[in-house]
């Protein structure tokens, strides 16, 4: 079997071979396009304060350090003979506590649904929606100063579009009666509510605040004369030096035409009216990118719009992120990172759970066990 040491253990020789004798090549092609950036960085930083964009962390007023949580999300699909094993959770962990600091939570915070339910492809997409509901959910109700949620905060939107949709499109009458998709309408208005609350905020003393790890996005370097295959993250990690920021611009994806169907839905009005709203925060998000230390890259920040004229905010926003990425090796705020190490053991958990329910079903049925385990055997699992 393959091993973490033995990465190429049953792959052909003549495979590896040829897979090995390409790293030179690949490797100078990158270092070349490195360098290019490298010999210009000077001149990008110039542009960069010529335009206003680039601020240092120093010049903003003081501010204590904040309490923080990182929240995120994961589900699994684990397609068995007779049936698909379908769960998501979302969980909500406190950051490195300031010294100062005695509020705490004593435990994690988490949501979770878990079911059993019938073959349907569309299936992937809509525990999709359902977990960024919980997600969401549970972002809004963190009484901390900071909340970090994993991704772009724009992701949430776009997923229960794409669930709704295809609730609503199957035919499936299993389908339509499970409880997945029960769940998922269900949640929908509080999702709405803590959606609204989280891209509307105002408040000086709290921020929600979207941490995307992979982004495209070139809100800045389309601006400029800036090589068009790197991002904008990759662009700064190599220009901005530690405790520099960019001024906030707004998000790349504000002016896109946002909607969600409301078929199906009971009080659709209201529901319509509250989606509005949302779609006028989301024109005003805003990003920022910051530097906290030599040792870790750029971090893109998607926050509303208050950060920009509030230098007291935006204190606490990057204060936040410098003390919570102190860890040389985590690239990413410390909260965000444990959140994403415990959501995603769920795809870990799930063979364990389904051995669990067949031992249960084994001890209830006298004969021929062959079907329950047949039953049970899993072809292919989806997770994310």
């Amino acid at each position: 079997m393959e091993t973490p040491n033995q990465p190429f253990a049953l792959l052909p020789e003549a495979l590896v071979d040829e897979l090995l004798s390409r790293c030179n090549d690949v490797g100078n092609q990158l270092i070349k396009t490195l360098h290019e950036v490298e010999r210009s960085n000077e001149k990008f930083r110039q542009q960069l304060q010529s335009a206003g964009l680039l601020r240092i962390i120093s010049d903003l007023p003081d501010t204590g350090i904040p309490t923080t949580c990182g929240v995120d999300g994961s589900y699994v699909v684990e397609r068995l003979m007779t049936t698909d094993l379908v769960a998501c959770a979302a969980v909500a962990i406190e950051g490195l506590t300031p010294p100062i600091e005695k509020r705490h939570w004593e435990t994690v915070r988490h949501d979770l649904f878990i079911d059993a339910l019938p073959h349907n492809p569309d299936t992937t997409v809509v525990i999709q929606g359902v977990s960024w509901e919980m997600e969401i959910c549970l972002a809004s109700k963190a009484p901390h100063d900071v909340v970090f949620i994993d991704g772009s905060i724009t992701n949430p939107f776009g997923k229960l579009n794409a669930a709704i949709n295809k609730a609503n499109e199957n035919e499936s009458k299993s389908f339509l009666r499970s409880n997945l998709k029960e769940t998922l309408f269900s949640r929908f208005d509080s999702f709405l509510d803590s959606y609204y609350a989280i891209l509307s905020s105002t408040r000086s003393d709290k921020l929600w605040v979207g941490c995307p790890k992979y982004t495209s996005l070139r809100e800045i370097g389309e601006g400029f004369d800036w090589p068009e295959n790197y991002d904008d993250r990759a662009m700064l990690t190599s220009i901005l030096k530690a405790g520099e920021f960019t001024h906030p611009k707004p998000h790349a994806m504000a002016n896109s035409n946002w909607h969600i169907t409301l078929k199906g839905f009971e009080k659709s009005n209201l529901l319509e009216e509250k989606l509005k709203e949302i779609y006028k925060s989301i024109k005003r998000l805003h990003i920022v990118y910051y530097k906290p230390h030599s040792y870790i890259p750029a971090i893109r920040l998607e926050v509303p719009q208050s950060v920009v004229s509030n230098d007291y905010q935006m204190k606490m926003l990057l204060q936040a992120v410098e003390f919570q990425t102190r860890t040389p090796g985590i690239m990413e705020p410390y909260p965000l990172y444990m959140a994403d190490r415990m959501v995603k053991n769920l795809s870990s958990a799930i063979p364990a759970f389904r051995q669990s329910v067949t031992n249960s079903m084994a001890q209830t049925v006298e004969g021929d066990l062959s079907n329950i385990f047949f039953t049970m055997h899993s072809y292919r699992t989806e997770n994310g």
